[in-house]
């Protein structure tokens, strides 16, 4: 049966509550069927996440690891194509800490694609009833910094290892504003679901998922 890490982060920014964790642990809790899903939180602290993710792969062994992360104000599920080698934190860490124009890893490649058939898990999300889009952008807060990081190992030590990150929407009781885009925990993980058993198709989809600008 594959194996399937999933990760999420704890609660940021004076939060209370991270719907990345809390997707990922009802996931793992109620796996697709023909899944093995382990879940794992991670702090939302630089340096620390990579600490943990690193021991997490190396303890799971898995087929495939897809790491979440919050994005407050984004509508759909979002499939993440490509991390890159810098830390530019506009807000403090859990930890205070705020790195600028700093690499994730020293010496590392400038970019890592998702190894994910990222198209075929957009695909597979929108045929759930849910949206989902290609991002071509994971942002330089500690969700870049999880998702280069992991690349960079699989790449290292686990070639044969898919991995890639998603970002998930805000939680209902986390907007002030009903008209700010939300998902509940529960819609969130159905379309991880969907995602995790598109993450194993052998070839991605030959479909334009493109930016104009």
């Amino acid at each position: 049966m594959p194996r399937v890490l999933l990760t999420g982060f704890e609660p940021f920014d004076g939060a209370a509550l991270n719907p990345s964790w809390e997707a990922a642990r009802l996931v793992a809790a109620d796996p697709p069927r023909g899944l093995e899903v382990t879940s794992t939180r991670l702090s939302c602290v630089f340096g620390r996440a990579v600490d943990e993710l690193r021991a997490a792969v190396r303890e799971t062994g898995p087929d495939v690891v897809v790491c979440l992360g919050q994005a407050t104000g984004r509508p759909d599920i979002s499939v993440e194509r490509i991390a890159v080698n810098i830390d530019d934190a506009r807000i403090p860490d859990n930890a205070g800490r705020r790195p600028v124009d700093r690499p994730v890893v020293r010496g590392g490649p400038a970019a890592y694609f998702a190894t994910l058939p990222v198209k075929a898990c957009v695909a597979a999300v929108r045929e759930a009833g849910l949206p989902a889009s290609l991002s071509h952008t994971a942002g330089t807060f500690v969700c870049n910094h999880v998702f280069y990081a992991l690349m960079h190992q699989l790449a290292t030590e686990r070639p044969t290892t898919r991995g890639g990150f998603v970002h998930v929407p805000a939680l209902p009781e986390q907007v002030l504003d009903r008209a700010q885009p939300s998902l509940p925990a529960t819609t969130t993980a159905h379309a991880l679901r969907a995602l995790l058993t598109a993450s194993l198709r052998p070839t991605d989809l030959h479909t334009p998922e493109g930016i104009t600008h």
